[in-house]
């Protein structure tokens, strides 16, 4: 298959993808069953970043691992497999957002909740996972003028992308409502609830 790959350094090979759901394809085979000497396999928004231990697994033989690993398409969804966040919709964005899509605050909230996000990849805060969907018809601009301030469990949008703010911080994501679910535990075996390839489902709070 051909795959743009370049090295970094002599520890990282970076794969650039053309689309999201090339992201997501490319990183699931490269996870599925790494050769030793791969420290990590780090998705982003258009990229797939390899991770390796030089010492175990040289620069050269990892660039010809990633060319030669196949795609893995992640469509199908396994609804028991999904991580289920409550959220309280009132966020003061939602209505901002119903003008912008031309539709009600309603809609927007049953769109949200009844779409199957994926984790695509995390940054920008530790346990913070950009999520997409297919069909949730919820693409809008970040604000026009960020928030000094955010407080944590704050769920929004931006672009094609929805997410929980994992604790207080700057952020221009358009703000549908708050989840007490906690997203970062360092102290737990598994700190982050979101890892990339995680299925999660919204559901409002009653």
């Amino acid at each position: 298959m051909s795959r743009t790959v370049r090295t970094v350094g002599d520890r990282g090979v970076l794969v650039d993808c053309a689309s999201m759901d090339e992201v997501l394809a490319v990183s699931a085979g490269l996870a599925d069953d790494p050769p030793v000497g791969v420290v990590d396999v780090v998705p982003a928004a258009r990229s797939v970043l390899v991770r390796i231990d030089p010492t175990v697994l040289p620069v050269d033989r990892a660039v010809d691992w990633v060319r030669r690993t196949p795609e893995r398409p992640t469509g199908g969804v396994d609804v028991d497999d999904a991580v289920v966040i409550d959220v309280d919709y009132s966020g003061e964005d939602l209505s901002d957002v119903a003008r912008f899509l031309a539709c009600t605050e309603r809609d927007v909230v049953d769109r949200h909740t009844g779409t199957h996000w994926r984790v695509a990849f995390v940054g920008f805060a530790p346990g913070f996972g950009y999520l997409v969907a297919d069909d949730a018809g919820l693409t809008v601009p970040r604000r026009v003028s960020p928030r000094t301030s955010v407080p944590a469990g704050t769920v929004g949008l931006a672009g094609e992308f929805t997410g929980i703010y994992p604790r207080s911080s700057p952020g221009g994501w358009q703000i549908l409502g708050h989840t007490d679910t906690v997203l970062w535990d360092p102290a737990a075996a598994e700190p982050a609830l979101l890892r990339p390839g995680r299925l999660v489902r919204f559901r409002e709070s009653i």
